[in-house]
């Protein structure tokens, strides 16, 4: 019999790991299946938000749910691995675990001490590729060397062949068992219940999810992404975090949405010819590439979780500013875009991608603020939250990551705002105070006159900061960073 331990990975169908295990247990004489098994480690939940607890306990009663109709169960265990699984291995006489490999540091430390628990009571283990298309260290430069630049990452992944998605164990591969340990609470793992709506966690509901957007938005994906009112995204980033979808079978279905690119017919805004939907296919693509070129720079660069990814010959001088932070994190900034943001955020754990750009951009080059003060925030209130996409995310805006934008190059939240939100859409759904206000009053709000503002939206806050005069500041301490100064 072989364990296989569930982590990142929290579906039967396209599990390379689970594969492994119902492979290895065919060649036992025993004959007795698989053991799945779920393992609560009060470490990781340290550093975990509500939202993505919550998803995870509803990703694990799915799973449950499946292994039961097939006359197993998944078997539910606390404590520490280390000690847990061999445990385990030795309860049930296992002869090996498998897992799905995780690539940030704190994951590779602790798979290296399960290995080496299990290598002491003799028990065969073994990690298999399963998250990413191309694991860290398989595209790499001419001279062996990671990439720290995506476009030239990017085009070797595109390049590269896709694995196809494999079948889910039957009946007959896995343990015929059942075990009355209950899938914990929140409460239970010391959680409050999370102020937002968190969406179902299941393979049904990321696969309909999935075949929703490859029916149509993917094909005005490239045109249309960045309109956070038109939410044209997959909605798929808390799905392949936690593995209710195996990445395989992501990609699958955007290959045959691009074949199937001729035949659609929709009048949907930016849809285009055929030759321009099947280029936004590659458009969304491009974002699965993204996706593994941030895990590489994790899996190289793991101290990036908590310090800059570039080195500057100076500190930069953030700010440290309580009531600004404050006023970020409640939508309370004056700068609707920002707000709208934010708030979309607290009542859903989850922004729509363009729009984490501009309040990340805000925080770090208006407020002046530490980008580690942003990620902490998001990895505490976002379903989605992935330690290589955010960190990644945060230092592209803070100008201290690898690619990263320029520190020169700011968004000015107006110009944002006006460019992707023109008719206020989306920023009237999640900042009731400016319903019905004309929108070019809202995207002026910053530069209205205070009597201004008290006529138009009496109950919306005024600019915490004048975006001008910030801008400046930010570039200066830079530049003092830099030793231009």
């Amino acid at each position: 019999m072989r364990i296989h331990w569930h982590r990142r990975d929290l579906r039967g169908a396209d599990n390379l790991g689970l594969t492994a295990a119902v492979d290895a247990a065919a060649g036992d004489d025993d004959d007795r299946g698989v053991l799945p098994v779920f393992v609560f480690d009060q470490s990781v939940f340290d550093h975990a938000g509500p939202p993505r607890v919550a998803f995870m306990l509803s990703a694990l009663r799915s799973l449950r749910e499946w292994y039961r109709e097939r006359d197993s169960d998944l078997l539910v265990a606390h404590g520490d691995p280390t000690g847990v699984l061999p445990d385990l291995a030795a309860a049930y006489d296992a002869d090996g675990v498998t897992w799905g490999k995780d690539y940030s540091g704190l994951a590779r430390e602790r798979d290296t001490t399960v290995r080496t628990a299990l290598a002491d009571d003799d028990v065969a283990r073994k990690s298999v590729h399963d998250a990413v298309h191309h694991e860290p260290g398989s595209i790499t430069t001419n001279d062996g060397d990671p990439y720290s630049v995506f476009t030239y990452f990017g085009r070797k992944w595109h390049d590269r062949e896709k694995d196809d998605p494999v079948d889910p164990p039957t009946a007959a591969d896995l343990n015929a068992f059942r075990d009355d340990e209950p899938i914990p609470t929140l409460s239970d793992l010391g959680f409050d219940e999370p102020e937002a709506a968190v969406p179902e966690a299941s393979p049904d509901a990321a696969r309909k999810r999935l075949q929703e957007f490859c029916a149509e938005d993917i094909y005005r994906y490239d045109e249309r992404r960045d309109y956070p009112a038109d939410d044209c995204t997959s909605r798929l980033s808390a799905h392949i975090k936690w593995g209710t979808i195996g990445i395989r079978e992501v990609y699958a279905a955007t290959e045959a949405a691009k074949d199937a690119a001729a035949g659609v017919e929709s009048d949907a805004p930016g849809m285009g010819d055929p030759e321009a939907r099947r280029a936004s296919v590659t458009a969304f693509q491009e974002q699965l590439a993204w996706r593994e070129f941030y895990t590489q720079v994790l899996f190289y660069n793991p101290g990036v979780v908590a310090e800059n990814y570039k080195s500057y010959p100076r500190p930069i001088e953030w700010r440290d500013d309580e009531e600004a932070l404050r006023a970020w994190k409640h939508g309370e900034t004056g700068y609707p875009i920002v707000d709208a943001g934010m708030r979309q955020l607290r009542e859903e754990a989850y922004m729509h991608n363009r729009v984490r750009m501009i309040v990340a951009s805000f925080l770090t080059k208006d407020l002046l603020v530490d980008w580690r003060e942003g990620y902490d925030w998001f990895r505490e209130k976002l379903v989605d939250h992935d330690t290589a996409n955010d960190n990644g995310g945060w230092q592209w805006a803070a100008s201290t990551g690898t690619d990263a934008q320029p520190y020169f190059r700011i968004f000015n939240p107006t110009t944002q705002g006006e460019r992707y939100d023109p008719d206020a859409e989306y920023i009237t759904t999640y900042v009731p105070e400016l319903r019905g206000v004309d929108p070019d009053l809202i995207h002026d709000w910053p530069t209205l006159s205070p009597t201004q503002r008290r006529e138009t939206a009496p109950d919306y806050p005024e600019p915490v900061v004048d975006h001008g005069e910030r801008r400046e500041q930010a570039i200066q301490m830079f530049e003092r960073a830099r030793g231009d100064d």
